[in-house]
């Protein structure tokens, strides 16, 4: 891509493989009716909004799982399982690729995430990786439930270009939500579609002109 001096890569999907459908199974079994509505990837019920923008806490969230499946015996560890079931892991060559690209381009993180996931996500890079976050492999990263702002808004946006003195014109947003898109679109970004599985990311980068 010509011009292109910075990436914001998305984490789910992009980078740490993720499959919603576990995860409405999981919740299905829970006793929660009407999966498809209440959790998707184009589209959800407010309380996974709430606990990725920080408005929630964990405990409220689960609070609210209970309310949805009209089950108050449910337990914490049986919701923290279902929630992160959908968290499947990252590739062995993915974090391989995002240093490489490190090295040509300004590159940063921009996730809609919460804190049961973070919490998961941050235990599995030191269990599989042996590090103890993503940072080395970005100039920074954001979570959206430490930013209290989530995609597509377009001021999530705004505040990483704001903070990191990007130009918006030389900058790449790559996320596999087309919804998310239409934030990053609205705050000058170009974007791009992730349309491959995230072992493939290496490949999918230099097919759309990403120097690695």
């Amino acid at each position: 891509m010509q011009n292109i001096k910075n990436i914001i890569f998305d984490y789910g999907n992009v980078i740490f493989e993720i499959n919603f459908l576990i995860a409405q199974n999981a919740f299905k079994q829970l006793g929660i009716p009407n999966i498809e509505s209440f959790f998707g990837h184009k589209g959800h019920d407010q309380l996974f909004s709430d606990l990725e923008t920080g408005s929630i806490s964990p405990a409220q969230f689960r609070d609210g799982i209970r309310l949805a499946a009209q089950n108050p015996a449910l337990t914490d560890s049986e919701i923290d399982a279902a929630w992160n079931s959908l968290l499947i892991g990252v590739p062995e060559n993915v974090h391989d690729v995002l240093l490489k690209v490190k090295k040509n381009y300004r590159t940063f993180l921009l996730s809609n995430t919460n804190q049961i996931h973070y919490d998961f996500i941050m235990n599995y890079l030191k269990d599989e990786f042996k590090v103890e976050n993503n940072d080395h492999l970005f100039e920074k990263a954001y979570y959206s439930q430490l930013m209290f702002l989530r995609k597509p808004h377009v001021e999530i946006f705004e505040q990483v270009i704001k903070e990191n003195n990007l130009n918006p014109a030389e900058t790449l947003f790559i996320d596999d939500s087309p919804q998310h898109l239409v934030g990053a679109k609205a705050a000058g970004l170009h974007t791009l579609l992730m349309t491959e599985n995230p072992k493939y990311l290496g490949d999918f980068l230099k097919k759309n002109g990403i120097l690695l």
